[in-house]
């Protein structure tokens, strides 16, 4: 009988997965796609968050800032690409300074010591395409190779005896007395038993937990929020920092994000989807160059094309919401041996090993040395 599944290869499952099989427990993680994190883990900024946004004490402001020192001593340790570029979140009038002081307020209090408050010439200093009236800085904001990451972690699982299993969906679950007897799909369809059951299949976590058999008001509902980016075209890249405006209802605004190679995209927007779609509508452009230009006026007409999209697992559509990771166990839904995690969404890249950290933690499993280390005091 097996000690563990992880539902969902992502950069959370795969974490969670690497720091259980680490502990000594026999893992086996299973996903509907055809490849890792082929949905929410490599369809983002690929944005080590400092911690800024999230409300004081939410498990997002938690698990990001001890998940941002986790993740930078993890690739430091591995190898794998960063770099620690540093992001500027910009005000661009002056009804949005009391804003801006109130973020700087907010991330104190969660934890982020290194903020600096900029006046126009000291943004403009560090980034002459700007335009603001103010800007906070944060040094300790950086961008990851999201796929590099998600290897790493899957690599440490399977060398510590974890398996992976692709093309292979959860179509059902009955716990018996003491174990789950999970019904897999797939190519090569399969009972399994297994002692514990995480869920963390992101934009498919709430129809995994009614195929597991919850009761339907033990499920919360997942809402689809689809980000557009675009690409800048043409000349050299204006920014060597990530530029955030103000954030909007849904989502931290259209914002200037950086790959390890410097090239420029646009994004996300936030639009509402009822199905899970990633094509990318040219003429969604056009809300684009109003929003960029706010804070980037040279921005070219006909300079973005269309790149990507992703899609994040929300917990509510409200704007007036701001919705937290949920993670529940038996207390919430009844269902001894299970752990579902809904709605993890930014900043879950960044606060995946401590995410891993905080499931593992609550099934009692001890951490190896190394892991202990990357969450340290600094």
């Amino acid at each position: 009988m097996l000690d563990f599944l992880v539902i969902g290869a992502g950069v959370v499952g795969l974490a969670i997965a690497r720091r259980l099989a680490r502990a000594g427990g026999e893992v086996v993680i299973v996903d509907s796609g055809a490849a890792i994190g082929a949905e929410t883990s490599s369809r983002n900024s690929e944005v080590i968050h400092a911690g800024i946004y999230y409300p004081t004490g939410s498990l997002k402001a938690q698990l990001c800032v001890s998940g941002r020192q986790a993740i930078y001593r993890y690739c430091a340790a591995r190898g794998v690409p960063h770099r620690r570029c540093g992001k500027l979140l910009v005000a661009t009038d002056m009804a949005q300074r009391a804003a801006l002081q109130a973020l700087s307020e907010k991330a104190l209090a969660n934890g982020v010591e290194d903020l600096q408050i900029l006046s126009v010439g000291a943004a403009k200093s560090l980034e002459p395409a700007l335009s603001c009236v103010a800007a906070l800085l944060s040094p300790s904001t950086g961008v990851v190779d999201s796929h590099q990451l998600m290897l790493s972690y899957l690599g440490d699982a399977e060398n510590a005896g974890a398996v992976l299993s692709l093309h292979t969906p959860v179509i059902r679950g009955t716990r018996k007395s003491d174990f789950w007897q999970i019904g897999l799909g797939g190519d090569q369809p399969d009972d399994i038993s297994v002692r514990t059951v995480i869920n963390a299949a992101g934009l498919a976590a709430s129809s995994v937990s009614r195929a597991l058999g919850l009761a339907p008001d033990r499920v919360p509902t997942t809402h689809f929020a689809k980000g557009n980016y675009f690409t800048l075209q043409g000349g050299k890249p204006p920014f060597s920092r990530l530029v955030y405006p103000m954030p909007e209802p849904g989502g931290l605004g259209v914002h200037v994000t950086l790959d390890l190679g410097g090239r420029v995209r646009f994004g996300p927007d936030v639009e509402w989807v009822d199905k899970i779609d990633y094509a990318v509508d040219p003429e969604r452009a056009e809300r684009f160059y109003p929003a960029i230009r706010r804070y980037y006026p040279d921005l070219a007409d006909g300079a973005l094309v269309p790149a990507y999209s992703g899609i994040r697992p929300k917990l509510s559509r409200d704007p007036r919401v701001d919705s937290d990771f949920l993670i529940e166990t038996e207390a919430d839904h009844s269902a001894p041996g299970l752990v579902c995690l809904y709605g993890i969404e930014s900043p879950g890249l960044t606060a995946s090993l401590a995410l891993a950290e905080r499931i593992a933690a609550s099934l009692g499993s001890l951490p190896s040395a190394e892991d202990a280390e990357l969450f340290r005091p600094a």
